[in-house]
């Protein structure tokens, strides 16, 4: 990693931190240490990092806000690329913004409602970057990602750069054409919103942060919802009806507010997050024959849990 680190440095690609915590840069607040983290200055700069990461084959994983993930208690013998210093955002005609994949999502919400631009409310609460939830088709409120991204700015495996139409990005529920196209990196988005009431769309931002309150544990550490719905029905009613609001595995809890998030009580390990996970697993599928899919993404496990 010595030389990766001198390559970097050498080329000036951005600010490097060595060996972090991941549970610096998780919503969870666990996770191992990683070899690197890197914040490339630029898309140029991305180019030459990815040549390096190429030229060494080492292995990386583009991190957002850490929102939706659980990092293993082990080390990510990698890099971490953090995307924070694309930011840029530019509002056009025609209702239109144009903005980084390391632009807040929940700032960007609150902006379009300030602007009288709507579409985004459905946004407001959810804590990650643009890349990451076009990543993975971010949505709540019968609402998504597809319903406002106009086109998308990728980084080729090739290292070209290009856009992607909606259509060919291939949006489905928490999916996208990124998920299954490895090396393809989110870069920015184009996104197509619609005039609506300044006053109107804030109170509807303010309704469902106080709905958020009552209902969800944000008190506490998590990465949000933890299981997929499954058709026509809701992972958090499943795992209520079986009792689990409050179940326990090291610092790690069913949260008594909202069975389909765990929450980290204060001394939670990676592992305590994943045997719940496990066990959520094994007792819906053993009552309902149901098998819940992980919402999150699992980094640096032996197995997928997504499966």
């Amino acid at each position: 990693m010595e030389k990766i680190i001198n390559e970097i440095m050498r080329k000036n690609i951005g600010d490097i931190k060595v060996s972090p915590s991941m549970s610096r840069y998780t919503t969870y607040k666990v996770g191992g240490k990683a070899s690197l983290l890197v914040y490339p200055k630029n898309i140029e700069s991305l180019i030459s990092l990815m040549e390096i990461i190429d030229k060494y084959n080492v292995k990386y994983f583009i991190l957002g806000n850490g929102s939706n993930v659980l990092f293993s208690d082990s080390t990510y013998d990698g890099i971490i690329i953090k995307l924070d210093k694309f930011d840029d955002i530019e509002f056009l005609d025609n209702n239109k913004v144009k903005v980084g994949a390391g632009y807040s999502l929940i700032k960007l919400s609150l902006e379009c409602a300030r602007r009288g631009l709507a579409g985004l409310e459905f946004a407001s609460g959810i804590p990650g970057t643009i890349g990451g939830a076009i990543f993975m088709n971010a949505g709540a409120y019968n609402a998504d990602m597809k319903s406002v991204v106009k086109d998308v700015l990728v980084l080729t495996p090739d290292l070209k750069v290009i856009t992607l139409t909606n259509s060919e990005m291939n949006f489905n529920y928490r999916e996208s054409f990124l998920q299954h196209h490895k090396g393809y990196i989110c870069l920015g988005a184009t996104l197509k919103l619609r005039t609506g009431e300044r006053n109107i769309l804030e109170e509807i931002i303010k309704e469902r942060k106080l709905q958020r309150k009552r209902t969800q544990p944000l008190e506490y550490p998590s990465a949000g919802s933890v299981f997929r719905n499954p058709d026509g029905l809701y992972s958090g009613k499943l795992i209520e009806d079986l009792n689990l609001k409050g179940y326990k595995v090291g610092g790690a809890m069913i949260s008594p507010k909202h069975a389909n998030f765990i929450i980290n009580t204060g001394d939670a390990k990676a592992k305590d997050i994943k045997e719940i996970i496990d066990y959520v697993k094994e007792k819906t599928k053993e009552k309902y024959n149901i098998t819940l899919r992980v919402e999150q993404r699992l980094i640096n496990w032996d197995d997928d849990l997504k499966k």
